[in-house]
């Protein structure tokens, strides 16, 4: 999502600190020279369906067709990758999950959660997320949204940074 994955990577640096990406495949395909980007820099790329459908709903078809054509984008563009699935909206039910075991890969929870693409500032966000955070635990944050390119992030990106020199 630029510029907000951009100038991510630039906040990452920055600090030292790795990231793990969770790519839906279609913006992988929109936008290869952003995921090439978070590759090089050495954070970790995993699997986020291709267009984050709700797979509550989804039929064995669709879902393998999501989990098949974002794999396919993220190898195209970015080559060898992590065997991680986040599902979209952390919806899953035991057939989702089985798919996933079937491939070999790994889903992917979070333990706090910012809310950011509800939350106006990077202090809110920084609220939200704080009383949530234990050593171990993985954040989520979102760089770009689920239905289209563009859409803005700075507030995340700022909170992102709040929150590595917070607990860095």
């Amino acid at each position: 999502n630029d510029p907000h994955t951009l100038r991510l990577l630039e906040v990452l640096a920055k600090h030292e600190v790795k990231a793990t990406f969770f790519m839906i495949g279609c913006f992988v395909r929109e936008r290869p020279e952003i995921a090439r980007a978070v590759a090089h820099a050495g954070h970790v790329i995993g699997n986020h369906t291709f267009t984050h459908p709700n797979l509550f709903f989804a039929s064995p078809a669709r879902l393998a067709s999501e989990l098949e054509d974002c794999e396919k984008a993220l190898a195209d563009t970015v080559g060898e990758h992590s065997q991680l699935f986040r599902p979209p909206f952390g919806l899953r039910r035991p057939g989702t999950l089985r798919a996933v075991a079937r491939r070999g890969w790994t889903t992917v929870m979070w333990s706090a959660h910012g809310r950011d693409w509800k939350l106006p500032t990077a202090e809110a966000i920084e609220r939200r997320v704080a009383p949530q955070v234990r050593g171990g635990g993985v954040i989520l944050l979102h760089d770009g949204g689920h239905r289209h390119m563009g859409v803005d992030r700075a507030p995340t990106v700022a909170a992102a940074e709040r929150l590595i020199v917070r607990y860095k």
